[in-house]
């Protein structure tokens, strides 16, 4: 699978849909600010972990699968929870390159400046994340031929 650009996603969301989505984030991200103003920042960075963004896409990307698939006269109800855990999927290799940016940020932060520091923690958070699905690409074709051989050693096999 290679990875690319869709754009054809942009003209499936209706308007309001988008503000779901900035509506969350944003009262996430309030909600942060008030814990970590109320409890330390310790406290607050962990909820400014939660995934703003990922439960309204989510629901979105659900919906959005699930209509197309109607319209074509099927069912649509698998397709669309598949293509919302293939997106979560995405969205925990993400976190995984986030877990990268954010130990950058917490040892560099207090020796070096914000722009330097938040430059390198967003190339470090790019590459862990692709790195990440690189080595997830590899184990699934491993396991993809492994499954393969077997099936052809178990039908090529007569009693």
């Amino acid at each position: 699978m290679k990875i690319k650009v869709d754009k054809s996603g942009l003209g499936q969301s209706k308007w309001y849909e988008y503000v779901v989505r900035f509506a969350f984030g944003g009262t996430v991200t309030a909600l942060a600010g008030i814990i970590a103003k109320r409890f330390g920042p310790e406290v607050g960075g962990l909820f400014l972990a939660f995934p703003a963004i990922l439960p309204a896409a989510a629901t979105l990307i659900e919906k959005h699968q699930k209509q197309k698939k109607e319209r074509a006269g099927m069912q649509g109800v698998v397709r669309g929870r598949k293509a919302a855990g293939i997106d979560a999927a995405g969205a925990s290799m993400g976190c995984i390159g986030l877990i990268a940016f954010a130990l950058i940020v917490w040892r560099e932060l207090p020796q070096h400046g914000m722009a330097v520091v938040l430059g390198g923690a967003t190339l470090a958070w790019l590459l862990t994340a692709v790195l990440v699905w690189e080595f997830r690409e590899k184990l699934w074709r491993s396991w993809a031929h492994r499954a393969s051989v077997a099936h052809r050693l178990r039908t090529s096999v007569r009693p």
